[in-house]
């Protein structure tokens, strides 16, 4: 038996859809079956809410009188550099972004990093940021300087935008090295003292869609707190990655490049952080629904922890080298655990990702479901696949 979207979304309408999350399909489908599962449920919801470095939010400022050409200049946001070079009031803000001169932005041991990602934080919490900015003036944009106060409804425009987001699997971060290092995987103790790792595993949207049956360009999501959608693949997109049970990735595969409303969107979803010694970045929460369209979709969603198998790479050496060299592999129920058991040693893990996050916006997306706010969408174009 098959699905359609159109006909799945005409239940949605209807307050008749059947919606799971990727947690409760694995006791469904343990309990009635895949044919079953297949026959009764429409959707399932997945989840993630994990630290995403490349994120980022582009804004398109109102103009004063007169006008001001910001583009082939310089503007900064509460002192952290935005791009200008788009046109005269267009700007973008990177999540990893810093000031130029702040002294609290010396990358050292326990220092607190702020940069854009904490400003996208301050902005959707209804806060107020600086904009300066400075431009060599033109016959139609005579202004040359400027400073003014914004909240996010000053801007004519706000919108995120991520190009690489949600990733299909990830590496597990150790470090066998003699001294502590400091990395986007976080704070790594030597001789492998901790081992990290950042999905939500079986919650994670591609881990529940591996070949990308139904994700593609033009996917409706859960982003942020608002609504948001697949603009495109995420940079690094790799679907050729090795592949285990279900087709389900045993590394790094796809990503997404996402893009909705930041005025929709809520300072609980959206979060700056700030990474020991490394630098700020963006935590991001991104929800989508997988259409049950036949017994295969069951089988990929029901995907569980102890089926999915990540990289142990070693950072303080193979990482930066660029050698891509794996050390082994564990399963995300090992990593869950609290610990695993690897080259001999018991070794305590730590999850960048919020599972409990991560399953609060799959709830949090069956709900707009089963009340009818949210629809499904067919992409007007696959992602690149296997």
């Amino acid at each position: 038996m098959s699905k359609t979207i159109a006909e799945i979304n005409e239940k949605i309408k209807k307050g008749k859809a059947v919606v799971v999350t990727a947690e409760e399909i694995i006791e469904l489908t343990k309990k009635k079956g895949v044919k079953k599962v297949a026959r009764e449920v429409d959707v399932v919801t997945t989840g993630t809410f994990s630290p995403m470095c490349s994120s980022g939010a582009y804004f398109n400022v109102k103009q004063p009188v007169p006008k001001m050409k910001m583009g082939g200049g310089r503007a900064f946001l509460n002192n952290v550099p935005v791009y200008t070079g788009f046109a005269a009031a267009d700007i973008l803000l990177g999540a990893t972004a810093m000031p130029d001169d702040d002294p609290r932005n010396a990358v050292y041991p326990g220092q607190f990093l702020y940069g854009g990602a904490h400003i996208i934080e301050e902005l959707v919490a209804g806060k107020k940021v600086v904009l300066t900015a400075s431009g060599y003036g033109t016959d139609c944009y005579p202004l040359k300087k400027r400073e003014i106060t914004l909240t996010l409804k000053d801007f004519n425009d706000a919108v995120l935008f991520n190009p690489r987001n949600g990733y299909q699997n990830y590496n597990v971060a150790v470090n066998p090295s003699d001294k502590v290092i400091y990395t986007y995987m976080g704070v790594l103790r030597p001789k492998m003292g901790n081992a990290n790792y950042c999905s939500a595993g079986q919650l994670s949207p591609l881990l529940n869609d591996p070949l990308y049956r139904t994700i593609g360009i033009g996917t409706r999501i859960f982003l942020g707190g608002g609504i948001g959608y697949v603009c495109w693949p995420g940079t690094q997109h790799n679907p050729g990655a090795p592949r285990g049970k279900n087709k389900v990735p045993r590394a790094g595969a796809g990503t997404l490049a996402v893009i909705g409303d930041l005025k929709q969107m809520s300072a609980q979803w959206l979060r700056g952080i700030s990474m020991t010694g490394y630098g700020p970045t963006l935590a991001v929460s991104i929800g989508v629904p997988i259409p049950i369209l036949d017994e295969e979709m069951v089988d990929f969603t029901s995907v569980r922890d102890e089926d999915i198998w990540a990289q142990v790479v070693d950072y303080s050496h193979d990482y930066p080298q660029g050698t891509g060299k794996s050390l082994g592999e564990v399963n995300y129920a090992e990593l869950k655990s609290g610990k695993i058991s690897f080259k001999g040693k018991d070794i305590p893990t730590g999850g960048l990702s919020s599972y409990s996050k991560a399953r609060e916006v799959a709830e949090l997306l069956k709900q707009w479901l089963l009340k009818g706010k949210f629809l499904l969408t067919e992409p007007v174009a696959p992602l690149p696949g296997i």
